[in-house]
């Protein structure tokens, strides 16, 4: 059986072919960064005109480097969110329109669920119960996996989103696009303890993540030193407020730990390509006697070889789905409800936030 997945649930048009026996015969992601990077944040309108222009294109050059055609095809699959209406729109119509054309099975896919499903793709036989981060533009979330499939939301960030934030300083301090990566490129060298930064906490104790006070108090930093892309100690700035980002990130995950004491540990998201965030992810793992399961980097980003291996996962020893042309595309999943825009029943709903990610809209 032979799966093709379509992912285009913010500025990456993506596609892919596996097996399903999870083998990837193609995988094919087009960014979307340059028509961005002058605005500095991602633009709805202008990702969901660039997604209608190329998704012709990958989805043939994804089946091209497969060595098949469409008709070859058995199932398809689609991100139906969270993230940008307008793009989601383009990857499903596309899907819907191949699928009916073949009178072949659609299947819908939760953005957030395919995340976690990557660290899954290299790692198989990860240990049962697992907690995963997944950390991303839009989505900063802790979630419990009982079992492959069965999910719990933990905590999510009730502001911005650590990518976001990422996004934002560097936004404001003029150094490009996106911010993440230029952030941890000109940090290497600094003293991440030159400057000092007050990690966020909730009153009410949960494990829900909050980025806007970190923002916010770098702002200040920024203002007092006239910090730019000159200044002596941007590297220290930089370097203190990405270490500041992920201490956050892995205070909440210690104590998720301590609670709940899983067997083993994901990193997933876009962010979690990030070095210092997967060092010590690692290392913290490493102090609390559980393995860390981190996807490459390639598969950290939006990609559709995580939908397509989420695609093949649901239908381990079951029939394949309907032709199901009523699937509709969702920009918020809630975990309260169950269904599109809705999840499994547990847990508290997942907003999106302004950033690069699922669910994401950019303020520019």
């Amino acid at each position: 059986m032979n799966i093709l997945a379509i992912e285009t649930s913010c500025d990456e048009t993506a596609a892919a072919v596996i097996t399903a026996e999870r083998r990837v015969l193609s995988s094919v992601v087009l960014s979307q960064d340059e028509v961005h990077a002058p605005y500095g944040g991602v633009v709805p309108e202008l990702a969901s005109r660039q997604h209608l222009r190329s998704i012709g294109y990958i989805v043939a050059e994804s089946l091209r480097r497969a060595s098949l055609t469409t008709a070859d095809i058995d199932v398809f699959a689609v991100t139906q969110g969270p993230g940008l209406i307008g793009s989601l729109l383009v990857g499903l119509s596309f899907a819907k329109g191949l699928a009916y054309y073949h009178r072949k099975p659609l299947l819908g896919i939760d953005h957030l669920e395919a995340h976690m499903e990557s660290a899954f793709m290299e790692s198989p036989e990860i240990p049962f119960p697992a907690l995963a981060l997944l950390v991303s533009g839009g989505h900063t979330s802790l979630f419990h996996l009982k079992k492959r499939l069965h999910f719990r939301l933990l905590g999510r960030t009730r502001d911005d989103a650590a990518g976001e934030a990422l996004d934002k300083i560097a936004k404001f301090l003029d150094l490009g696009y996106p911010g993440g990566p230029v952030i941890e490129q000109l940090s290497a060298g600094g003293d991440p303890e030159r400057f000092a930064f007050a990690l966020p906490r909730m009153k009410d104790r949960s494990l829900d993540f909050s980025f806007s006070g970190l923002k916010t108090a770098a702002l200040r930093w920024i203002g007092e030193t006239k910090m730019s892309g000159c200044h002596a100690l941007l590297p220290d700035f930089l370097a203190s407020f990405e270490a500041s980002v992920v201490r956050a990130l892995l205070e909440n995950v210690a104590r998720a730990i301590e609670k709940l004491r899983p067997a083993s540990l994901i990193l997933c998201g876009g962010v979690a390509r990030n070095k210092r965030l997967r060092a010590d992810f690692g290392e913290l793992a490493r102090a609390s006697g559980l393995g860390a399961f981190i996807p490459s980097p390639q598969l950290c980003t939006d990609n559709a070889a995580m939908v397509a291996a989420l695609a093949a996962e649901k239908m381990k020893g079951r029939k394949k789905p309907p032709l199901s042309l009523d699937l509709d595309a969702y920009p918020r999943f809630s975990l309260a409800t169950g269904g599109p825009g809705k999840g499994r029943g547990r847990g508290a709903s997942i907003r999106p936030s302004g950033g690069r990610g699922g669910g994401r809209s950019r303020r520019v």
